[in-house]
Order: C-alpha cells, then sequence, then structure tokens
C-alpha cells in the first residue's frame, strides 16, 4: 500500500528537487500559521504541513549484499534506509554527490515523503518576526507550536549506539539511517554556527582551518583577500558580521582587520568559491570546551577535512622557537569527549594530510631533506585541559616523558578526536611559540618579530596544504580507517 504522501524519485536530481519543494511548502506553512498566532491568536488547525521532508532509499537485493571496498557510499545491508532531511538547498551538491555512488552501485528506489518529525519554529523564523514576550510569553508558544526537543539532540548514530544492521526504534521503527545525523540534530547546530562565527552556514567552505591566535586572522585576511583581487580561483571573501570583501585596498584589510570579529566567539572567514571549494578559518580560542564546541557543529556540514594550525609549547631542547610540530599521535587530557570517546581509544594520523602537510611547508619554506626535518618536528601532541600544568610538574612530566611528546597545546587532539568520532579527516600543524621546559619564553620585543615572521608562513601552509587538496582531488582524504563497522551510507 503506497504511503500518502510519499513520492518516487527516479534520479537524484527528482530527489533533491521534491525534497527542496516540501521543505519550503511546509517551512511556509508553519511560518504563516505562527505570524497569524502572534498577529490576531488564530489557533493553527493543520500540523501535519510542518515536519521535515524525509528521503527515503530501498535496498532490498535478491542476493547478498557484495562487499564494496569505499569509505562511504555503499549500503551496510538490506533494509529501508530514510533520513529527514533539511535545508535541501544548502546541501544539495553533498545530497546529490552521496545518491550518485549509491545509484550507480546498487539497485535502489529512490522516494521522498513527510518525515512525521516537527520542524522547531525558532529556525523557521530566523529572527524575521518580532515577538512582545511579555504579551506572547515563550512558554506559551511552546504550547502551540513545535520547539527543539532535547531528548531527540544526541549523537547516537556517530557515537555507534545505533547499528544500521538493526531497525531503529519507536516511531522509526522498521527503518535505518541515512546519515550520522537527523535533521533536528542538524539545524540545532547550523543555529549555533551562526551565533558563535558570525556567519552563515552557507558561506563555510569545504576545507577548514583552526586557529587559537587571533594574530592568524589577520595575515588570513590579507592572504586571503590578495587572492580575491587576483580574480582566479575565488570569487568573494566572507568576515563576521556577514561583511563580503571583493578586493584587498589598504582600508579594505584595515576595516576587517578591526571589525565585526570581536563581537562573536569564534570568529570565521571564509574565502569562497562558487563550488564551496573554498576555505574557512576559524578562531576557536584557547581550550578543549572550545574545540569541541565548534567541532561538533561544522560537523553537520560534512566538510572535506580540518587542520589545526596554532600556536604550542615545544617539549624538545633541539626545537626553536618558530619551528613546526607535525602531528603523528595524540595524548588526550583534554577530558571533553571522555564520555563519548575513552582516552584509551587511539587517534590515527590520516596520511593523506600527514604528506601533503609536509609538502605544503616545503614549498613555502622553500626547505627540504635535512633543512625542512629540522624546523619541523614529527611527533605526539598532548592537549591538556589545564593550562597551568606546569604547576604540576612533578607528575606531568613523567607522562610527558612516556608519551614522548613533542609539543602541547589545548586544542588540538581535541578538533582530532572530533574529527575521527564525526568522520571528518583531521590533522595538526602547530608552531612552537615557547619551550616551558627549557625556560624560553617570548620577551615583549621578541614576541612582535617572532609573530611577524612565524604566522605568514605558517598561515600559508595551511592554505597551501587545503589547495593542494582541491587541486588534487579531495577523495582520497575519506579514508576507511575513519568508519565503523556499520555505517549509514552517506558520507
Amino acid at each position: 500500500m503506497k504511503e500518502i504522501g510519499w513520492q518516487p524519485a527516479a534520479t537524484p536530481d527528482k530527489a533533491i528537487e521534491l525534497l527542496q519543494e516540501m521543505f519550503e511548502r511546509n517551512c511556509g506553512a508553519l511560518k504563516s500559521a505562527f505570524e497569524a498566532y502572534v498577529r490576531d491568536g488564530t489557533f493553527p488547525d493543520d500540523r501535519a504541513s510542518w515536519c521535515y521532508p524525509a528521503l527515503r532509499i530501498e535496498y532490498l537485493p535478491e542476493g547478498p549484499v557484495p562487499p564494496i571496498s569505499a569509505a562511504f557510499g555503499k549500503m551496510a545491508s538490506p533494509g529501508i534506509y530514510q533520513s529527514a532531511i533539511t535545508r535541501p538547498a544548502l546541501y544539495a551538491d553533498y545530497l546529490k554527490a552521496q545518491l550518485e555512488l549509491i545509484t550507480k552501485r546498487y539497485e535502489v528506489a529512490l522516494s521522498v515523503g513527510p518525515s512525521g518529525e516537527e520542524i522547531p519554529y525558532p529556525y523557521v523564523l530566523g529572527g524575521q518576526v518580532e515577538i512582545d514576550s511579555e504579551k506572547i510569553p515563550p512558554a506559551e508558544l511552546a504550547t502551540v507550536f513545535p520547539t527543539p526537543d532535547l531528548a531527540e539532540l544526541d549523537d547516537d548514530i556517530a557515537d555507534g549506539k545505533h547499528s544500521t544492521a538493526k531497525s531503529l526504534s519507536g516511531k522509526h521503527r522498521g527503518l535505518k539511517p541515512l546519515s550520522l545525523f537527523t535533521a533536528l540534530r542538524t539545524d540545532y547546530s547550523l543555529q549555533r554556527l551562526k551565533h558563535y562565527t558570525g556567519t552563515e552556514a552557507a558561506d563555510f567552505q569545504d576545507f577548514i582551518l583552526f586557529t587559537n591566535y587571533h594574530r592568524y586572522m589577520d595575515a588570513f585576511v590579507e592572504i586571503a583577500l590578495g587572492k580575491v583581487a587576483e580574480g582566479k580561483e575565488y570569487e568573494s571573501f566572507v568576515a563576521p558580521g556577514g561583511i563580503m570583501a571583493t578586493d584587498n585596498k589598504p582600508e579594505t584589510i584595515a576595516a576587517l582587520q578591526g571589525g565585526e570579529w570581536r563581537r562573536f566567539q569564534m570568529p570565521a572567514y571564509h574565502l569562497k568559491t562558487k563550488d564551496r571549494k573554498g576555505i574557512s578559518l576559524i578562531n576557536i580560542g584557547v581550550g578543549p570546551s572550545n574545540a569541541k564546541t565548534i567541532t561538533d557543529h561544522l560537523a553537520v556540514l560534512r566538510p572535506q577535512c580540518w587542520i589545526m594550525v596554532g600556536h604550542c609549547g615545544g617539549l624538545r631542547h633541539s626545537q626553536r622557537l618558530g619551528d613546526y610540530v607535525l602531528a603523528h599521535a595524540y595524548l588526550r587530557r583534554d577530558q571533553v569527549l571522555d564520555s563519548v570517546l575513552p582516552a584509551d581509544i587511539p587517534v590515527p594520523p590520516i596520511a593523506e594530510i600527514q604528506t601533503t602537510l609536509t609538502e605544503a611547508a616545503s614549498r613555502v619554506t622553500g626547505d627540504s631533506g635535512a633543512d625542512l626535518k629540522r624546523r619541523l618536528r614529527t611527533g605526539t601532541v598532548v592537549t591538556h585541559a589545564d593550562r597551568n600544568w606546569e604547576l604540576r610538574f612533578e607528575d606531568e612530566g613523567r607522562v610527558l616523558d612516556l608519551a614522548r611528546a613533542v609539543g602541547i597545546d589545548m586544542e588540538s587532539a581535541t578538533v582530532a578526536a572530533n574529527g575521527y568520532r564525526f568522520r571528518v579527516p583531521y590533522g595538526t600543524l602547530l608552531c612552537v611559540s615557547d619551550k616551558p621546559l627549557h625556560g624560553e619564553i617570548k620577551l615583549p620585543g621578541a614576541a612582535n618579530r617572532f609573530y611577524e615572521k612565524s604566522i605568514g608562513e605558517h598561515i600559508r601552509i595551511g592554505i597551501e596544504a587545503l589547495e593542494m587538496f582541491r587541486r588534487d582531488g579531495s577523495a582520497a582524504l575519506h579514508s576507511r580507517k575513519l568508519r565503523s563497522f556499520d555505517e549509514p551510507p552517506f558520507r
């Protein structure tokens, strides 16, 4: 028996078209009902049209599932796979790429219909409707219109608490998830991204750089605007507050370096291409909590990769200020992910990122061979939750020694661990800014010279590495080592 409201889709393009039509129609119905209620108290009478659209893939082969060796775009088992979808226009390229892989590899049937999961009204309004909270308290609105259900906001699929070989329970009985994130979880994170970074979700690019120091932002602005002015690969540059720039005039650079970013906790800048294959830089500040927060939310955008470029303490006598540390292992003492990814679970390096960062460092610095090895040390990076770990050095020093650590910071292992957890390829290239074990700290004059010399070069290495990924094709980034035994089909 055909379900009411479900339509078959002969192609991936048709499925995306149907998703977009239903999403826009349902958001419009919810918004109209909300405006009527605020205007004159008209009580809505049709909640059925307020739900997310759902994408369904039926895979019912006559024989066994073929053992396809791929990181994603493959079916773990026969069955009916379904996920509610939000913002289909934002995810159109991603959805098309995933669906084309699956339809080329398997005999499947695509269809689109109502998910039954209501869209929370705050995610539809986007601040466009003004409400007098004294006249209509939020608690009253929550009794009339759908609000985010915290009981449904989780990462159970990503964290392995659900198996695609089994059916989902409750209202989704008999269905298996298509992706790591639900529509509600995705919408929640898209809203949080705007709040923390000061930019829209649509501005984020596929390649992400993180830093823990605001001077990197200044260097990125200058370099990025120069690339936009060339008029080749990049079309525009977007700064916090939604400010767009298309030239590199001195007044433009000065305005962006001293502008809206100060209003936001983790400001983001976006060097944009037409196909979203550009580069986003986010200053996540200091500490593992910030690192977890931003990667929790960025993961729903399914970026190609994210790389940490920031400062660290050098732990070896042979290191010099301004040298680089390429993490090939992490000692996680950040604590913020221990409940979902225990610290004894290894977070492996991604070989493609390691080799590309090394090559990018060689290209930018002009060093190679022994000269590059003197400046770029590969080893274990320790990420600590306590910035004042030196005050307990008698205890901490032994751990650092056992780990054969070469660098210490407060963000890198958290960024890598959440990349591992959410199947986003990750890497870390840090710059030594002090040597706490050897009494080498930056005095004011030396600090300024250090920053002037090191930061521009460092950010250029990060940019060069990401551009190499884009030029060479990013498919190799998505290593099978990031996939669990039983994964949803979508990347």
